[in-house]
């Protein structure tokens, strides 16, 4: 193991053990302090480790559920599945995952509801519908690669809420929502694409000016 990889297994370890926790503390420092408490570490190795406090905690959390996340997707046939099922494998892999941190991924979202933590907010769940599509072998690298990932990430926001107050039966009604969302974004992501490639095919001529002048208005 090099050195960065043993610094990166420390941090999932006091991020484990600072989770026990945030429910109370939220996310914070204290949270953070009391975790490393328990591990045996000072509250200098824990500010060493996480120098970015609450906010860097919080992203390796949800780095380890995105890991996590992978390697579910991974153990099944992905092959044999078609593109939109493999997107919904992925959101509820990483829903079943984060199951035993209901009250945590509460509290994160309001962490994420301030105003200073909005980007921090967006950036996760960027990367979070960036795995995903990846691992269903997403490839696109033009126009198309953000219209999936901000689609999906609607979904996957408006699923997690969703699931954060369904007390269905295995959460049978999160899936059922869950796929009534990809439907929808299914149409509306058919009538984007079309519009968008239409735009990126139209002459050059309709975006651009010749230097000096000016558009009559």
């Amino acid at each position: 193991m090099t050195e960065g990889e043993a610094i990166e297994a420390r941090r999932r370890e006091l991020m484990q053990a600072a989770m026990q926790h945030v429910a109370f503390d939220g996310w914070s420092g204290q949270a953070l302090i009391a975790g490393a408490r328990d591990l045996g570490l000072s509250a200098s190795e824990a500010h060493n480790l996480f120098p970015g406090g609450a906010r860097e905690l919080l992203e390796v959390f949800s780095a380890e559920m995105d890991r996590r996340m992978l390697e579910s997707m991974e153990r099944q046939p992905l092959d044999e599945m078609r593109v939109r099922d493999r997107v919904a494998l992925g959101v509820r892999s990483r829903l079943e995952l984060l199951q035993p941190y209901r009250e945590e991924v509460q509290r994160g979202l309001s962490f994420l509801a301030l105003p200073t933590n909005a980007f921090l907010g967006t950036r996760l769940v960027w990367r979070t519908c960036d795995a995903i599509w990846y691992a269903a072998g997403d490839t696109a690298t033009d126009y198309n690669y953000y219209s999936k990932r901000s689609l999906l990430a609607g979904v996957y926001s408006s699923t997690l809420l969703y699931w954060l107050s369904d007390r269905s039966e295995n959460h049978a009604a999160t899936w059922d929502f869950l796929e009534r969302r990809l439907t929808n974004v299914l149409k509306i992501g058919g009538t984007l694409g079309k519009s968008i490639q239409r735009l990126m095919d139209a002459p050059n001529s309709l975006f651009t000016r010749r230097r000096g002048v000016r558009p009559r208005v």
